[in-house]
Protein backbone atom coordinates (compact mmCIF):
# COMPACT_ATOMS: atom_id res chain seq x y z
CA UNK A 1 0.00 0.00 0.00
CA UNK A 2 0.70 3.18 -0.88
CA UNK A 3 2.16 5.65 2.23
CA UNK A 4 2.24 9.18 2.24
CA UNK A 5 5.38 11.10 3.10
CA UNK A 6 6.04 13.16 6.12
CA UNK A 7 5.48 17.35 5.19
CA UNK A 8 8.74 18.88 4.44
CA UNK A 9 10.04 22.17 5.70
CA UNK A 10 9.36 24.88 3.75
CA UNK A 11 13.42 25.67 3.12
CA UNK A 12 14.10 22.05 3.38
CA UNK A 13 15.60 20.56 0.37
CA UNK A 14 13.75 17.68 -2.20
CA UNK A 15 15.44 14.77 -2.75
CA UNK A 16 13.98 11.98 -5.28
CA UNK A 17 15.02 8.56 -5.89
CA UNK A 18 13.62 8.74 -9.61
CA UNK A 19 15.68 11.94 -10.39
CA UNK A 20 19.63 12.10 -10.92
CA UNK A 21 21.51 13.47 -7.92
CA UNK A 22 21.78 17.85 -8.49
CA UNK A 23 24.91 18.92 -10.14
CA UNK A 24 23.78 21.95 -11.99
CA UNK A 25 22.97 25.08 -10.39
CA UNK A 26 19.60 24.65 -11.55
CA UNK A 27 19.27 21.51 -10.09
CA UNK A 28 20.19 22.49 -6.55
CA UNK A 29 17.91 26.01 -6.97
CA UNK A 30 14.72 23.58 -8.29
CA UNK A 31 15.32 20.74 -5.36
CA UNK A 32 16.03 23.40 -2.87
CA UNK A 33 19.11 22.91 -2.08
CA UNK A 34 20.30 26.24 -2.84
CA UNK A 35 17.87 29.67 -1.93
CA UNK A 36 16.71 31.18 -5.78
CA UNK A 37 18.37 34.22 -4.21
CA UNK A 38 16.19 37.30 -4.85
CA UNK A 39 16.19 39.00 -8.09
CA UNK A 40 15.26 42.07 -9.68
CA UNK A 41 15.21 41.81 -13.47
CA UNK A 42 14.85 45.32 -14.80
CA UNK A 43 13.39 47.06 -17.21
CA UNK A 44 11.61 50.32 -15.52
CA UNK A 45 8.96 52.31 -15.59
CA UNK A 46 8.01 54.26 -12.85
CA UNK A 47 7.94 57.42 -12.07
CA UNK A 48 5.40 59.59 -13.25
CA UNK A 49 2.76 58.07 -10.68
CA UNK A 50 4.76 60.30 -8.21
CA UNK A 51 7.90 61.02 -7.31
CA UNK A 52 9.22 58.77 -4.15
CA UNK A 53 12.31 61.51 -3.87
CA UNK A 54 10.49 64.83 -3.34
CA UNK A 55 13.48 66.05 -0.48
CA UNK A 56 16.27 65.81 -3.06
CA UNK A 57 18.60 68.68 -3.06
CA UNK A 58 18.29 70.49 -6.63
CA UNK A 59 20.77 70.72 -9.18
CA UNK A 60 21.73 73.87 -11.38
CA UNK A 61 19.86 74.72 -14.53
CA UNK A 62 22.84 73.46 -16.87
CA UNK A 63 23.37 70.29 -14.82
CA UNK A 64 19.86 69.01 -15.78
CA UNK A 65 21.05 69.86 -19.29
CA UNK A 66 23.53 67.64 -19.24
CA UNK A 67 22.42 64.60 -17.08
CA UNK A 68 20.13 64.12 -20.02
CA UNK A 69 22.54 64.31 -22.61
CA UNK A 70 24.43 61.55 -20.54
CA UNK A 71 21.40 59.55 -20.77
CA UNK A 72 20.87 59.52 -16.57
CA UNK A 73 17.15 58.70 -16.28
CA UNK A 74 15.94 59.91 -12.96
CA UNK A 75 12.62 58.50 -13.42
CA UNK A 76 12.82 55.56 -15.21
CA UNK A 77 11.06 55.26 -18.62
CA UNK A 78 7.89 55.73 -17.96
CA UNK A 79 6.41 52.27 -18.82
CA UNK A 80 4.54 49.67 -16.24
CA UNK A 81 6.93 47.87 -13.72
CA UNK A 82 6.98 44.29 -14.24
CA UNK A 83 7.66 41.23 -11.95
CA UNK A 84 8.05 37.75 -12.84
CA UNK A 85 8.26 35.04 -10.30
CA UNK A 86 10.21 31.68 -11.69
CA UNK A 87 9.33 28.89 -9.32
CA UNK A 88 12.08 26.38 -9.86
CA UNK A 89 11.37 22.81 -10.15
CA UNK A 90 7.62 22.26 -11.86
CA UNK A 91 4.84 23.94 -9.78
CA UNK A 92 1.31 23.02 -9.50
CA UNK A 93 -0.12 26.44 -11.33
CA UNK A 94 -3.62 24.87 -12.55
CA UNK A 95 -6.63 23.79 -10.98
CA UNK A 96 -5.16 24.24 -7.58
CA UNK A 97 -4.30 26.90 -7.65
CA UNK A 98 -5.27 29.05 -10.83
CA UNK A 99 -8.79 27.33 -12.61
CA UNK A 100 -8.24 25.68 -15.91
CA UNK A 101 -10.96 25.08 -18.26
CA UNK A 102 -12.50 23.94 -21.62
CA UNK A 103 -12.96 25.96 -24.96
CA UNK A 104 -15.32 28.67 -23.08
CA UNK A 105 -12.94 29.44 -20.43
CA UNK A 106 -11.86 29.14 -16.70
CA UNK A 107 -15.45 27.56 -15.91
CA UNK A 108 -15.97 25.75 -18.55
CA UNK A 109 -15.49 23.13 -16.42
CA UNK A 110 -12.80 19.57 -17.18
CA UNK A 111 -13.97 16.01 -15.90
CA UNK A 112 -13.73 14.91 -12.40
CA UNK A 113 -11.08 12.89 -13.26
CA UNK A 114 -9.05 15.76 -14.94
CA UNK A 115 -9.27 17.56 -11.64
CA UNK A 116 -7.89 14.89 -9.67
CA UNK A 117 -5.93 14.76 -12.07
CA UNK A 118 -4.80 18.57 -10.54
CA UNK A 119 -4.86 17.41 -7.57
CA UNK A 120 -8.44 18.00 -6.31
CA UNK A 121 -11.06 15.41 -4.94
CA UNK A 122 -14.39 14.71 -6.10
CA UNK A 123 -15.68 16.64 -3.25
CA UNK A 124 -13.49 19.70 -4.16
CA UNK A 125 -13.28 20.59 -7.48
CA UNK A 126 -15.38 23.92 -9.26
CA UNK A 127 -18.47 22.54 -10.81
CA UNK A 128 -19.78 21.25 -7.51
CA UNK A 129 -22.29 23.99 -5.71
CA UNK A 130 -23.58 24.23 -2.44
CA UNK A 131 -27.19 23.11 -2.14
CA UNK A 132 -28.41 26.19 0.02
CA UNK A 133 -26.46 28.75 -2.46
CA UNK A 134 -26.71 27.24 -5.52
CA UNK A 135 -22.61 28.91 -6.12
CA UNK A 136 -19.60 26.61 -5.94
CA UNK A 137 -17.59 27.04 -2.78
CA UNK A 138 -14.55 26.09 -4.66
CA UNK A 139 -14.34 29.12 -6.68
CA UNK A 140 -13.07 32.88 -5.70
CA UNK A 141 -12.89 35.47 -8.09
CA UNK A 142 -11.66 38.39 -5.94
CA UNK A 143 -9.04 38.74 -7.90
CA UNK A 144 -10.69 39.11 -10.76
CA UNK A 145 -9.09 35.94 -12.01
CA UNK A 146 -10.88 32.73 -10.95
CA UNK A 147 -9.05 30.56 -8.79
CA UNK A 148 -9.57 27.49 -6.89
CA UNK A 149 -10.92 29.12 -3.28
CA UNK A 150 -8.16 27.11 -1.34
CA UNK A 151 -5.12 27.78 -3.35
CA UNK A 152 -2.00 28.17 -1.70
CA UNK A 153 -1.14 31.54 -3.87
CA UNK A 154 -4.57 32.38 -3.31
CA UNK A 155 -4.63 32.42 0.91
CA UNK A 156 -1.32 33.80 0.59
CA UNK A 157 -2.15 37.00 -2.06
CA UNK A 158 -5.29 37.49 0.17
CA UNK A 159 -3.01 37.56 3.39
CA UNK A 160 -1.01 40.40 1.62
CA UNK A 161 -3.50 42.04 0.15
CA UNK A 162 -6.56 44.62 1.39
CA UNK A 163 -9.81 44.94 0.09
CA UNK A 164 -9.47 47.82 -2.06
CA UNK A 165 -6.58 46.61 -3.41
CA UNK A 166 -7.87 43.08 -4.82
CA UNK A 167 -11.24 45.21 -6.28
CA UNK A 168 -8.18 46.72 -8.94
CA UNK A 169 -6.51 43.23 -9.86
CA UNK A 170 -7.69 41.49 -12.42
CA UNK A 171 -5.88 38.53 -13.91
CA UNK A 172 -5.01 36.40 -17.48
CA UNK A 173 -4.24 32.14 -17.64
CA UNK A 174 -2.01 30.83 -20.33
CA UNK A 175 -2.76 27.14 -21.01
CA UNK A 176 1.19 26.31 -22.06
CA UNK A 177 3.58 23.14 -21.96
CA UNK A 178 7.10 23.16 -20.94
CA UNK A 179 10.00 20.90 -20.20
CA UNK A 180 10.36 19.41 -16.83
CA UNK A 181 13.03 20.02 -14.02
CA UNK A 182 15.67 22.10 -16.50
CA UNK A 183 16.47 25.80 -17.04
CA UNK A 184 16.75 25.10 -20.67
CA UNK A 185 12.97 26.43 -21.44
CA UNK A 186 13.62 29.76 -22.18
CA UNK A 187 10.46 31.63 -20.65
CA UNK A 188 12.11 34.85 -19.01
CA UNK A 189 10.79 37.49 -20.77
CA UNK A 190 13.10 40.45 -18.91
CA UNK A 191 15.03 41.12 -22.52
CA UNK A 192 11.87 41.74 -24.49
CA UNK A 193 10.02 43.63 -21.72
CA UNK A 194 13.11 46.19 -21.91
CA UNK A 195 13.04 46.09 -25.71
CA UNK A 196 9.65 47.08 -25.26
CA UNK A 197 10.76 49.98 -23.61
CA UNK A 198 11.35 49.63 -19.66
CA UNK A 199 14.54 50.96 -18.07
CA UNK A 200 15.25 51.74 -14.49
CA UNK A 201 16.98 55.25 -12.89
CA UNK A 202 19.83 52.77 -11.63
CA UNK A 203 19.76 49.72 -13.45
CA UNK A 204 18.44 47.82 -16.41
CA UNK A 205 17.56 44.61 -15.29
CA UNK A 206 19.03 42.62 -12.11
CA UNK A 207 18.38 39.29 -11.14
CA UNK A 208 18.20 36.40 -8.20
CA UNK A 209 20.57 34.81 -10.13
CA UNK A 210 24.51 35.06 -12.20
CA UNK A 211 22.53 33.53 -15.14
CA UNK A 212 22.34 35.62 -18.55
CA UNK A 213 18.25 35.35 -17.62
CA UNK A 214 18.54 36.84 -14.26
CA UNK A 215 16.48 33.50 -13.03
CA UNK A 216 16.66 29.46 -13.22
CA UNK A 217 15.16 29.49 -16.82
CA UNK A 218 16.65 30.84 -19.45
CA UNK A 219 15.83 33.89 -21.85
CA UNK A 220 15.09 33.52 -25.28
CA UNK A 221 18.70 33.71 -27.30
CA UNK A 222 17.14 35.83 -29.96
CA UNK A 223 16.28 38.49 -27.53
CA UNK A 224 19.54 38.26 -25.25
CA UNK A 225 21.42 41.77 -25.44
CA UNK A 226 24.92 41.82 -23.17
CA UNK A 227 24.38 45.83 -22.77
CA UNK A 228 21.17 44.15 -20.36
CA UNK A 229 22.30 41.93 -18.96
CA UNK A 230 20.94 41.40 -15.35
CA UNK A 231 22.61 42.41 -11.91
CA UNK A 232 22.61 40.34 -9.46
CA UNK A 233 20.21 41.36 -6.60
CA UNK A 234 19.25 38.93 -3.75
CA UNK A 235 18.67 40.68 -0.42
CA UNK A 236 18.49 44.87 1.03
CA UNK A 237 22.11 44.83 1.87
CA UNK A 238 22.39 44.30 -1.91
CA UNK A 239 19.94 47.16 -2.57
CA UNK A 240 21.88 49.55 -0.25
CA UNK A 241 24.66 48.43 -1.98
CA UNK A 242 23.99 49.86 -5.47
CA UNK A 243 25.05 53.72 -4.58
CA UNK A 244 27.89 54.24 -3.39
CA UNK A 245 28.32 58.20 -2.65
CA UNK A 246 32.00 58.30 -1.45
CA UNK A 247 33.40 59.91 2.09
CA UNK A 248 32.44 63.16 0.65
CA UNK A 249 28.89 62.90 1.99
CA UNK A 250 29.62 62.63 5.82
CA UNK A 251 31.90 65.31 5.84
CA UNK A 252 29.43 67.77 4.34
CA UNK A 253 25.68 67.93 3.95
CA UNK A 254 24.30 66.54 0.88
CA UNK A 255 23.58 69.94 -0.51
CA UNK A 256 26.72 71.02 -0.07
CA UNK A 257 28.39 67.91 -1.36
CA UNK A 258 26.32 68.09 -4.71
CA UNK A 259 27.55 71.55 -4.95
CA UNK A 260 30.96 70.68 -4.54
CA UNK A 261 31.01 67.95 -6.97
CA UNK A 262 29.68 70.01 -10.17
CA UNK A 263 32.08 72.57 -9.24
CA UNK A 264 34.52 69.84 -9.63
CA UNK A 265 32.79 68.84 -12.90
CA UNK A 266 32.95 72.18 -14.11
CA UNK A 267 36.80 72.41 -13.06
CA UNK A 268 37.48 68.95 -14.56
CA UNK A 269 35.88 69.86 -17.59
CA UNK A 270 37.67 73.49 -18.10
CA UNK A 271 41.17 71.65 -18.35
CA UNK A 272 39.70 68.80 -20.36
CA UNK A 273 38.90 71.68 -23.30
CA UNK A 274 42.16 72.60 -23.11
CA UNK A 275 43.55 69.19 -23.77
CA UNK A 276 43.81 67.95 -27.60
CA UNK A 277 44.30 63.85 -26.82
CA UNK A 278 45.35 63.69 -30.57
CA UNK A 279 42.70 60.45 -30.69
CA UNK A 280 40.29 59.77 -33.77
CA UNK A 281 37.64 59.57 -30.67
CA UNK A 282 39.14 62.42 -28.90
CA UNK A 283 35.09 64.09 -28.37
CA UNK A 284 33.44 60.63 -27.38
CA UNK A 285 36.55 60.10 -24.45
CA UNK A 286 35.77 63.49 -23.25
CA UNK A 287 32.27 62.97 -23.49
CA UNK A 288 33.21 59.91 -21.30
CA UNK A 289 34.62 61.26 -18.62
CA UNK A 290 32.35 64.36 -18.35
CA UNK A 291 29.26 62.16 -18.02
CA UNK A 292 31.03 60.16 -15.02
CA UNK A 293 31.55 63.67 -13.16
CA UNK A 294 27.66 64.36 -14.03
CA UNK A 295 26.57 60.84 -13.02
CA UNK A 296 28.49 61.35 -9.75
CA UNK A 297 27.05 64.55 -8.94
CA UNK A 298 23.81 63.08 -9.97
CA UNK A 299 24.27 59.85 -7.57
CA UNK A 300 25.30 62.26 -4.66
CA UNK A 301 22.00 64.21 -5.09
CA UNK A 302 19.41 61.40 -5.70
CA UNK A 303 20.95 58.99 -3.50
CA UNK A 304 23.08 60.94 -0.29
CA UNK A 305 21.60 58.69 2.09
CA UNK A 306 21.43 54.99 1.03
CA UNK A 307 18.76 54.24 3.40
CA UNK A 308 16.22 55.39 1.26
CA UNK A 309 16.67 52.37 -1.03
CA UNK A 310 16.36 50.09 2.03
CA UNK A 311 13.39 48.25 1.97
CA UNK A 312 13.75 47.39 5.63
CA UNK A 313 13.47 50.94 6.57
CA UNK A 314 10.25 50.98 4.29
CA UNK A 315 7.38 51.21 6.66
CA UNK A 316 5.45 50.49 4.06
CA UNK A 317 6.87 47.34 3.65
CA UNK A 318 7.91 46.51 6.93
CA UNK A 319 6.47 47.29 10.28
CA UNK A 320 3.31 48.07 12.26
CA UNK A 321 1.77 49.00 9.39
CA UNK A 322 3.78 47.52 7.04
CA UNK A 323 3.32 44.62 4.49
CA UNK A 324 5.62 42.23 6.42
CA UNK A 325 6.01 42.26 10.25
CA UNK A 326 8.69 43.02 11.54
CA UNK A 327 9.24 39.18 12.84
CA UNK A 328 8.51 38.10 9.11
CA UNK A 329 10.80 39.85 7.13
CA UNK A 330 13.79 38.99 9.66
CA UNK A 331 12.51 35.48 9.69
CA UNK A 332 12.51 34.45 6.12
CA UNK A 333 14.65 35.22 3.30
CA UNK A 334 12.01 35.10 0.57
CA UNK A 335 10.18 37.52 1.99
CA UNK A 336 13.95 39.89 2.47
CA UNK A 337 14.23 38.72 -1.56
CA UNK A 338 10.52 39.77 -2.31
CA UNK A 339 10.72 43.28 -0.80
CA UNK A 340 14.45 43.89 -2.69
CA UNK A 341 12.98 43.01 -5.79
CA UNK A 342 9.25 45.12 -5.37
CA UNK A 343 11.13 48.31 -3.82
CA UNK A 344 13.36 48.60 -6.67
CA UNK A 345 11.08 47.78 -9.60
CA UNK A 346 7.73 49.30 -8.52
CA UNK A 347 9.87 52.63 -7.84
CA UNK A 348 11.18 53.17 -10.86
CA UNK A 349 14.83 52.43 -10.10
CA UNK A 350 14.80 48.84 -11.93
CA UNK A 351 11.50 48.79 -14.76
CA UNK A 352 11.31 44.40 -14.03
CA UNK A 353 12.49 41.95 -11.97
CA UNK A 354 12.91 38.43 -11.73
CA UNK A 355 12.24 36.53 -8.18
CA UNK A 356 13.21 33.04 -8.46
CA UNK A 357 12.19 30.87 -5.93
CA UNK A 358 13.59 27.33 -5.64
CA UNK A 359 12.28 24.10 -4.02
CA UNK A 360 8.84 23.90 -6.40
CA UNK A 361 9.83 20.58 -7.43
CA UNK A 362 7.43 18.90 -4.90
CA UNK A 363 5.58 15.18 -5.66
CA UNK A 364 7.26 14.44 -2.49
CA UNK A 365 4.82 11.88 -1.49
CA UNK A 366 2.50 13.97 0.27
CA UNK A 367 0.14 17.22 -0.41
CA UNK A 368 1.86 19.05 2.68
CA UNK A 369 4.88 20.49 1.31
CA UNK A 370 4.10 21.81 -1.92
CA UNK A 371 1.03 23.42 -0.23
CA UNK A 372 3.33 24.85 2.72
CA UNK A 373 5.74 26.63 -0.41
CA UNK A 374 2.79 27.46 -2.50
CA UNK A 375 1.36 29.52 0.43
CA UNK A 376 4.75 31.63 0.89
CA UNK A 377 4.83 32.10 -2.67
CA UNK A 378 1.15 33.74 -2.78
CA UNK A 379 2.80 36.52 0.25
CA UNK A 380 5.34 37.28 -1.99
CA UNK A 381 3.17 37.76 -4.63
CA UNK A 382 0.02 39.65 -2.57
CA UNK A 383 3.17 41.89 -1.25
CA UNK A 384 4.37 42.81 -5.02
CA UNK A 385 0.85 43.86 -5.43
CA UNK A 386 0.22 45.69 -2.29
CA UNK A 387 3.42 47.67 -2.37
CA UNK A 388 2.14 48.44 -5.75
CA UNK A 389 -1.22 49.76 -4.41
CA UNK A 390 0.55 51.76 -1.61
CA UNK A 391 2.80 53.28 -4.21
CA UNK A 392 0.17 54.31 -6.73
CA UNK A 393 1.60 52.78 -9.55
CA UNK A 394 0.20 49.93 -12.07
CA UNK A 395 2.18 46.46 -11.85
CA UNK A 396 2.25 43.61 -14.22
CA UNK A 397 3.28 40.60 -12.54
CA UNK A 398 3.69 36.79 -14.58
CA UNK A 399 4.25 33.51 -12.54
CA UNK A 400 5.60 30.34 -14.28
CA UNK A 401 7.49 27.65 -13.70
CA UNK A 402 9.44 24.78 -15.75
CA UNK A 403 7.27 22.18 -15.96
CA UNK A 404 4.55 20.96 -13.66
CA UNK A 405 3.21 17.55 -11.92
CA UNK A 406 0.26 15.79 -11.48
CA UNK A 407 -1.31 13.79 -8.51
CA UNK A 408 -2.00 10.05 -8.61
CA UNK A 409 -5.17 10.28 -6.94
CA UNK A 410 -4.32 9.33 -3.22
CA UNK A 411 -5.25 12.08 -0.21
CA UNK A 412 -3.57 13.96 1.99
CA UNK A 413 -5.27 14.72 4.81
CA UNK A 414 -2.88 16.29 7.42
CA UNK A 415 -3.44 19.38 8.42
CA UNK A 416 -0.91 21.04 5.77
CA UNK A 417 -2.66 18.16 3.47
CA UNK A 418 -5.40 19.79 3.35
CA UNK A 419 -7.38 16.92 2.15
CA UNK A 420 -6.47 17.14 -1.39
CA UNK A 421 -4.50 14.94 -3.64
CA UNK A 422 -0.29 14.05 -3.31
CA UNK A 423 1.56 14.79 -5.36
CA UNK A 424 3.05 11.97 -7.57
CA UNK A 425 5.18 12.69 -10.27
CA UNK A 426 6.28 15.47 -13.28
CA UNK A 427 3.56 16.48 -15.89
CA UNK A 428 4.93 19.07 -18.42
CA UNK A 429 1.30 18.80 -19.74
CA UNK A 430 -0.32 20.30 -17.21
CA UNK A 431 1.75 23.63 -17.05
CA UNK A 432 -0.35 27.03 -17.08
CA UNK A 433 1.63 30.02 -16.26
CA UNK A 434 -0.44 33.18 -15.26
CA UNK A 435 -0.17 36.92 -15.12
CA UNK A 436 -1.64 39.64 -12.94
CA UNK A 437 -2.55 43.24 -13.98
CA UNK A 438 -2.46 46.03 -10.77
CA UNK A 439 -4.47 49.10 -11.77
CA UNK A 440 -4.52 52.05 -9.54
CA UNK A 441 -7.67 53.10 -11.91
CA UNK A 442 -9.55 49.92 -11.42
CA UNK A 443 -10.14 46.65 -12.38
CA UNK A 444 -8.44 45.73 -15.73
CA UNK A 445 -11.04 45.42 -18.52
CA UNK A 446 -11.17 41.96 -20.46
CA UNK A 447 -11.48 42.33 -24.49
CA UNK A 448 -14.70 41.36 -25.35
CA UNK A 449 -18.17 42.89 -25.44
CA UNK A 450 -19.75 39.50 -23.63
CA UNK A 451 -19.08 37.47 -21.02
CA UNK A 452 -18.40 34.42 -23.03
CA UNK A 453 -16.06 36.43 -25.10
CA UNK A 454 -14.41 38.34 -21.88
CA UNK A 455 -13.97 34.45 -20.65
CA UNK A 456 -11.57 33.20 -23.76
CA UNK A 457 -9.65 36.04 -23.60
CA UNK A 458 -8.95 35.38 -19.70
CA UNK A 459 -7.97 32.33 -20.50
CA UNK A 460 -5.61 32.51 -23.67
CA UNK A 461 -6.06 28.70 -24.45
CA UNK A 462 -7.66 25.61 -23.42
CA UNK A 463 -6.73 22.07 -21.54
CA UNK A 464 -8.72 18.79 -22.57
CA UNK A 465 -11.59 17.35 -19.88
CA UNK A 466 -8.69 15.13 -18.76
CA UNK A 467 -6.69 18.36 -17.48
CA UNK A 468 -3.90 18.14 -20.31
CA UNK A 469 -2.92 21.16 -22.53
CA UNK A 470 -4.43 20.97 -26.24
CA UNK A 471 -1.51 21.99 -27.69
CA UNK A 472 -3.25 23.17 -30.62
CA UNK A 473 -5.77 25.84 -28.94
CA UNK A 474 -3.34 28.81 -29.20
CA UNK A 475 0.39 29.21 -30.68
CA UNK A 476 1.95 29.51 -27.53
CA UNK A 477 0.51 26.21 -25.79
CA UNK A 478 3.21 23.91 -27.45
CA UNK A 479 6.13 26.60 -28.00
CA UNK A 480 8.21 28.03 -25.20
CA UNK A 481 9.01 31.42 -27.23
CA UNK A 482 5.50 32.27 -28.37
CA UNK A 483 4.45 32.18 -24.91
CA UNK A 484 7.06 34.67 -24.16
CA UNK A 485 6.25 36.72 -26.95
CA UNK A 486 2.52 36.21 -25.68
CA UNK A 487 3.23 37.72 -22.54
CA UNK A 488 5.35 40.29 -24.27
CA UNK A 489 2.23 41.06 -26.04
CA UNK A 490 0.24 41.25 -22.97
CA UNK A 491 2.46 44.04 -21.76
CA UNK A 492 2.32 46.23 -24.59
CA UNK A 493 -1.37 46.68 -24.83
CA UNK A 494 -1.75 47.19 -21.28
CA UNK A 495 0.69 50.46 -22.71
CA UNK A 496 -2.33 50.53 -25.98
CA UNK A 497 1.01 49.93 -27.90
CA UNK A 498 -0.03 46.36 -29.39
CA UNK A 499 0.36 48.19 -32.99
CA UNK A 500 4.26 48.15 -32.37
CA UNK A 501 4.77 44.68 -31.75
CA UNK A 502 5.53 43.48 -34.50
CA UNK A 503 7.92 45.82 -35.38
CA UNK A 504 9.59 44.96 -31.91
CA UNK A 505 8.90 41.32 -32.27
CA UNK A 506 9.26 40.64 -35.93
CA UNK A 507 8.59 36.54 -36.88
CA UNK A 508 6.68 36.82 -34.11
CA UNK A 509 4.68 33.19 -34.66
CA UNK A 510 1.63 34.63 -32.91
CA UNK A 511 -0.96 35.13 -35.80
CA UNK A 512 -3.88 37.40 -35.17
CA UNK A 513 -2.95 39.16 -31.87
CA UNK A 514 -6.11 40.39 -30.45
CA UNK A 515 -6.74 36.38 -30.13
CA UNK A 516 -3.56 36.43 -28.00
CA UNK A 517 -4.68 39.27 -25.91
CA UNK A 518 -6.34 39.47 -22.88
CA UNK A 519 -7.15 43.00 -21.78
CA UNK A 520 -8.09 46.91 -22.94
CA UNK A 521 -5.24 49.51 -22.45
CA UNK A 522 -5.02 50.46 -18.64
CA UNK A 523 -2.44 53.41 -19.68
CA UNK A 524 -1.57 55.24 -22.48
CA UNK A 525 1.72 55.61 -23.91
CA UNK A 526 4.25 56.73 -21.12
CA UNK A 527 3.07 56.83 -18.10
Amino acid sequence: MSRISKVLPADAPLRHAAHKRPVTRRDFVSQGFMAGMGTVVGTSMFSMFGNPRSAMAALSTDMEALKSSCGIATQGAGKIPFICFDLAGGASLAGSNVLVGQRGGQLDFLSTAGYSKLGLPGDMIPPIANPTTGLSDFINTELGLAFHSDSGYLRGMLEKTSIGTRASINGAVIPARSDNDTGNNPHNPMYGIRRAGADGSLLNLIGSSSSDSGGNSMAPAMMIDPEGRPAKIDRPSDVTGLVDVGDLIGLLNQEDAVAVMESIYRISNSKLGQVDTKLTNDLILKQLVECGYVKSADIADRFGDPSELDPALDANIVGENGIFTAEEFASDREFRKAASVMKLVINGYAGAGTITMGGFDYHTGNRSTGEVRDLRAGRCMGACLEYAARVGVPLMMYVFSDGSLSSNGMIDDSENGRGKGVWSSDNSSTASPFFMVYNPGGRAELIGGTVEQQAVHQQLGYMRADASVETASSPAANNVNLLVNTVLLNYMALHGDQGNFSTLFPGNGLGNLDNMTAFEPIVSGVI
